[in-house]
């Protein structure tokens, strides 16, 4: 059996209100290590439904963090996939480390937001995945 494994990563700086993205940068993890990602027309399928996985979540976390009151600085977050041999999910890693400008994260607040980045629209469109995991942690 031959799993397959996607690494993502990405670094986000923040402008206010509403943790708008004033720049960012995505990596791919390959053989030769981490490398600009590349969306374009040669990009493989999976390699674009990571990428969405990505900034859905990515999209989730930012968005939730202002509802909350939670100004960001900047973020790096990670998402990791792996898949069998027959393309099927079967392990989904989220990790977000965020800068904060402002706001003080509390356990519910964590957890609500977890809660809603598990909600974003490719997460809805995907099989559940029984090994998933979103971690958060916040610094400043």
């Amino acid at each position: 059996m031959s799993d397959r494994h996607f690494q993502l990563r990405l670094h986000c700086r923040y402008a206010q209100p509403d943790n708008a993205i004033a720049g960012l940068q995505v990596e791919q993890h390959t053989v030769d290590g981490w490398r600009p990602f590349v969306l374009n027309q040669l990009t493989p399928g999976f390699d674009i439904f990571v990428y969405s996985m990505l900034t859905c979540q990515h999209t989730y976390f930012r968005l939730n963090c202002a509802e909350r009151g939670l100004q960001l600085t900047g973020a790096d977050g990670e998402v990791e996939l792996s898949t069998d041999e027959d393309w099927n999910l079967q392990r989904l890693r989220v990790a977000v480390n965020a800068q904060l400008a402002g706001g003080e994260p509390d356990q519910a607040t964590l957890d609500y937001i977890k809660q809603r980045m598990l909600q974003c629209p490719v997460s809805k469109n995907t099989r559940p995945i029984a090994d998933t995991e979103v971690s958060l942690r916040f610094e400043g």
